[in-house]
């Protein structure tokens, strides 16, 4: 199988695809860590990791009959010079992008496409040959086979690291019972006695080196938190209103400069708060259906807004507040009460008094009252 796998590696580049290696498929070595961390209940609300847990034992429970792993990493935008342009200048009226929800399309499509035309190309050698595709969303141990395939190391901010391509890249896999050549697998870790990325988080997410608390990432709390996000938090997101890639921009192995796939080019790297707070469900679903930011749905990228709008002193923010006191969803709700109280910590209560006075909803008005009480 040696040249098959020689074969489907060079399409997989020509695919766009700039890291690929095969791993055998076999039970992760990091399991237990994985138990370990859910038992914890480091992993936040993301239930979903829990109820799969057995899953993630051996790729199987991904295809069946599954003897090998092709790994495969694929850019999005790395620019140095923009990070530093984009640190230093953004108004705080507008709140950050991770680059990896920059581009116009969700990647988990862009990848996708690329998969199927990969799977064709190794049905058309190996026509009964069982294969499938997956982008970070089966219950299988991306970073782990992407190890074992020598891909690159398990860094102390729990990302993927390559010597080349440093971090900002997307992980793939395509499963299949075929049995390809494996390459070495990587043994060794290059982080040294860095710790850029854990000094440098605003919430301190890593209680140790190569240990995330979820429940305390900004990226989990702007996209995968359902709820209020603690105020202890609330108060330290930095100005990102959807994820976060400070544990990369600081990282020494993402200070080269590195291609973006052109597919994944970065076109929203900001948005405009006060836009967002003026959103209802419909524009959001219009506006955002078929990008990253459809994740959080309307309710958590708009709560995100109030956030940042109250602790970036937004004083511009303070009408769409009040409307949003009586919003349909209870966390944008709180969170507006929340921001009127920390924009206008003295006039707050009046404030809600004089739209109280002035709501002809009486539902609204009974919960903007609610507030007052």
């Amino acid at each position: 199988m040696k040249e098959l796998t020689e074969e489907l590696k060079e399409r997989a580049k020509e695919l766009g695809f700039v890291l690929a290696g095969v791993a055998p498929a076999a039970a992760p070595g990091r399991l237990q860590l994985l138990y370990d961390w859910l038992d914890s209940n480091q992993h936040g609300q993301m239930s979903y990791l829990e109820t799969r847990r057995e899953a993630y034992s051996h790729p199987d429970s991904v295809l069946n009959g599954c003897r090998s792993v092709l790994m495969l990493a694929l850019p999005y935008s790395s620019s140095r010079a923009e990070r530093e342009t984009e640190s230093s200048s953004i108004s705080p009226a507008r709140g950050r992008v991770a680059r990896y929800a920059q581009s116009p399309e969700d990647y988990h499509d862009v990848i996708h496409r690329r998969l199927k035309k990969l799977k064709q190309w190794l049905l058309s050698k190996h026509p009964h040959a069982a294969i499938r595709g997956i982008v970070d969303t089966a219950p299988f141990l991306e970073r782990e086979f992407a190890e074992l395939a020598g891909l690159g190391w398990v860094g102390k901010n729990t990302l993927l690291l390559n010597r080349e391509w440093g971090s900002y890249f997307f992980l793939a896999a395509l499963l299949t019972d075929l049995p390809l050549d494996s390459d070495a697998p990587t043994t060794s870790g290059h982080c040294g006695t860095c710790t850029a990325c854990l000094d440098h988080c605003p919430t301190a997410a890593f209680p140790k080196p190569y240990v995330l608390d979820a429940r305390r990432c900004i990226s989990y709390l702007t996209i995968e938190e359902r709820d209020e996000i603690p105020e202890g938090l609330a108060d330290h997101l930095d100005g990102w209103i959807f994820g976060c890639d400070i544990c990369q921009e600081v990282c020494p192995w993402n200070r080269r400069e590195r291609p973006a796939d052109p597919e994944l080019a970065p076109l929203t790297k900001t948005l405009d708060l006060l836009d967002v707070l003026q959103i209802d469900d419909n524009s959001f679903r219009n506006r955002f259906r078929k990008s990253a930011f459809w994740r959080p749905r309307r309710r958590g990228l708009v709560r995100n807004a109030i956030l940042l709008a109250a602790t970036q002193n937004l004083q511009a923010a303070i009408p769409s507040l009040i409307r949003l006191v009586g919003d349909q969803e209870p966390t944008l709700r709180t969170a507006a009460a929340w921001g009127l109280a920390k924009l206008q910590p003295e006039n707050w209560q009046s404030i809600l008094e004089n739209a109280c006075a002035c709501e002809a909803d009486p539902q609204v008005k009974q919960i903007i009252q609610g507030y007052l009480r």
